[in-house]
Order: structure tokens, then sequence, then C-alpha cells
């Protein structure tokens, strides 16, 4: 086991995501329960203060907001246009974790990048 050089970033949605859901299809009945079920993680920098925290928050809000509206609709014309740092503090709970352990040890992390057209992927890697 070792630890690796990342904290973890758990994104939880609040209830103005779940309005933004049911603006689009009022007949979704997802609850926040359903959507909150399997949060999304994210690796980030590492941090020791509170502020350090923070400036993560701004370094990465924009990258996280728009894959937590892409998740569920990819369509970009329906995503919110005016989004910023305050409305994604209003729409996610931000839960930080500032050790991360790799328990696979052996199996080397690896970059994939899933916009390019590689077709090898191991299968046994965890995607980065």
């Amino acid at each position: 086991m070792a630890e690796i050089n990342r904290c973890l970033v758990i994104v939880r949605a609040k209830q103005p995501f779940l309005d933004w859901l049911q603006s689009i299809d009022p007949e979704d009945d997802h609850e926040l329960t359903d959507i909150n079920g399997e949060p999304t993680a994210y690796l980030v920098p590492e941090y020791e203060t509170p502020e350090e925290q923070e400036e993560i928050i701004k370094w990465c809000a924009d990258f996280v907001f728009e894959y937590e509206l892409w998740t569920w609709y990819t369509d970009e014309d329906l995503w919110p246009v005016s989004r910023d740092l305050a409305m994604f503090k209003d729409w996610f709970e931000v839960e930080f974790h500032s050790i991360v352990q790799d328990v696979v040890g052996d199996i080397p992390l690896k970059h994939i990048d899933y916009d390019s057209e590689v077709e090898d992927i191991d299968p046994s890697s965890n995607g980065h």
C-alpha cells in the first residue's frame, strides 16, 4: 500500500442542482438521495490549510461543474449559462479528504485521455 501525492474531493449535489434537473424534465422523479448515492470523487493537489482548500475549489470548480452537468445532460444548451464559483457552491457540497491510499500498489496508475483515439485501454488500469 502506498500513499499518493493527491487528495480527494467528493462532490454531492444540493437542491438547486435537483431543481435544474427537474426544470429540464418536470417528470423527473429523482431525489437528492438518488443523485448522491454514488457521488463523483476527484483527485486534486495536496493541501494543508482551509485557504488551500478554497484555492483548489476555485481552481477546479469550472471543470467539476461542467462534468457534473454533463453526466446528466450532454447538450450544453441545457446547461445554466452564467455559472460561477458562487453558483457552484450553491449547487454542490464539497468534501475534502487529505490522505489517499493506493491499495493496489503493484499496478501503476495510468493517465488515459478518453478524448484521444486510443483503442488499447489496459483493463487493469483505473482509468488514470
